[in-house]
């Protein structure tokens, strides 16, 4: 009697693609094993991708270029596909990956995909938290499942199905329907939200924009599963006054779609200093955003305040420390005398007449370098010292560079962003406007660690010899 409130049409769903990312990789075999009241029956299909399958991927799952170049595009199986997939539970291992791919697939010949989804992945750690694995090729040492085409579409999707034929055989069915339930029930949005906004939320990387009442912009955030984010937001918007009171306050949801976590890092800065949303505190525009430079002549070291085309055009890597603005910038110079026994006379935070000591020297706080007790070399060696952790890294290029992140390139230009492009004539438009003329905190702050680890994912685009 149990059994029968678990759901009894479904469709065990595997699929092979081109890559990892679903909004630019594409579909190349489709399996599905569907179970009814009418028994178990099997489907399965090649696609063409329409784009090139790489050596890597056919080496994986044996799928070549010539096997799917007469094969049906998806276009061409997308309705007889919606057809055996509506009204059942969909069911695949990491749902996530095969949903999203079938969710851009539809979405892109303009048709609706909303299936009930259950993840093996997850019902496994559910129902078996004993063990540290629960990829497949786990599963099917653990329960001995019956493997015909490993790597291919049908013949994982057989091993889903065997895998939930077993776990009725091993767990109580009431744990079963229990855990099932927990991973399938649907989520919420506030009520004064359209509840069908669930069913067409992406599950990649991207942006997204709360708004208020007259469109007033509330918060943008960025997320790498859009879906998961946003939800996140009222799951746990009882878990603080500020959560509920944003969730209380939100009137309409919009969202942007990356191409990567680059693509969004990046959208979410220009967005927030475009919109101005009253919960990001972060991100903000700064007007007044300063750094201290270093400035040695001979035996003489001084130190500036550098601000505006000053930050950008640094050409001798001397800038350190980042600051909102001028006021905050002297603050966090007056630490580092008192934390390295600098001399603020020296430093340009004090005026004393010549010949006498510091205040901070009289105190103990300074080594003297202002009345000779400490010679200025010794000083400004620990002046160099102490600032060295806030060195600012100078833009290692001649002009701007590109960022590959799937199919789309992020045009960057002196820590400044220009725009994405997913084309020559679109890059050409951003780098051909010129060099922007102020530093940008927020790029700098995401990019200036990356960089390093881009390797052939970075292009210099053009240069200023």
């Amino acid at each position: 009697m149990l059994a029968m409130t678990l759901p009894t049409r479904l469709a065990f769903v595997d699929l092979e693609t081109t890559g990892a990312t679903a909004t630019a990789d594409r579909i190349t075999e489709i399996g599905i094993v569907e179970v009814d009241e009418n028994g178990m029956n099997e489907w399965s299909t090649l696609i063409n991708p329409e784009k090139w399958i790489s050596e890597f991927i056919t080496s994986l799952t044996g799928i070549t270029n010539q096997m799917v170049a007469h094969a049906p595009t998806f276009a061409e199986v997308a309705s007889d596909l919606q057809a055996r997939l509506t009204g059942r539970l969909f069911i695949a291992h990491n749902a996530r990956f095969d949903h999203a791919f079938l969710k851009n697939e539809f979405k892109r010949v303009g048709l609706e995909f909303t299936p009930m989804v259950l993840c093996t992945v997850k019902l496994s750690r559910r129902l078996f938290p004993g063990f540290g694995h629960h990829n497949l090729d786990a599963l099917i040492e653990r329960h001995h499942l019956t493997v015909t085409e490993r790597h291919r579409a049908l013949g994982d999707a057989r091993l889903i199905w065997q895998f939930w034929q077993i776990i009725h055989t091993i767990a109580p069915i009431e744990e079963i329907r229990n855990t099932v339930k927990q991973l399938t029930d649907r989520p919420t949005l506030p009520a004064h939200l359209d509840a069908t906004l669930i069913d067409h939320m992406p599950t990649t990387h991207g942006v997204y924009l709360f708004y208020g009442e007259n469109n007033l912009p509330l918060y943008i955030g960025k997320a790498n599963d859009l879906r998961r984010r946003i939800l996140s937001h009222f799951s746990n918007d009882h878990r603080s006054s500020r959560a509920l009171d944003l969730s209380q306050q939100i009137r309409r949801i919009d969202w942007i779609e990356t191409s990567g976590e680059i693509g969004a890092l990046l959208k979410e800065s220009v967005l927030i200093k475009r919109l101005s949303p009253i919960h990001n505190r972060q991100l903000r525009q700064i007007e007044n955003l300063c750094a201290w430079r270093l400035i040695e002549q001979g035996n003489v070291m001084h130190i500036d305040l550098a601000q505006g085309d000053d930050l950008f055009f640094d050409q001798d890597n001397s800038l350190y420390g980042l600051y909102a603005d001028a006021r905050k910038a002297h603050d966090a110079l007056r630490h580092l005398a008192e934390a390295h026994a600098l001399c603020p006379v020296l430093l340009g935070l004090e005026k004393r007449k010549p010949g006498k000591p510091c205040f901070s020297s009289q105190v103990k706080r300074c080594n003297g370098a202002c009345t000779g007790l400490e010679s200025l070399a010794t000083h400004h060696q620990r002046l160099r010292t102490a600032l060295e952790p806030l060195r600012l890294q100078k833009w290692p290029f001649c002009g701007a560079i590109g960022i590959k992140e799937g199919s789309a390139l992020h045009v960057i230009d002196g820590w400044a962003y220009l725009g994405t492009a997913t084309c020559d004539e679109e890059i050409h438009d951003l780098i051909s406007h010129g060099r922007p003329t102020l530093f940008d905190r927020d790029v700098y702050r995401i990019l200036s660690r990356r960089l390093k680890d881009l390797g052939q994912r970075l292009v210099v685009l053009d240069r200023r010899d």
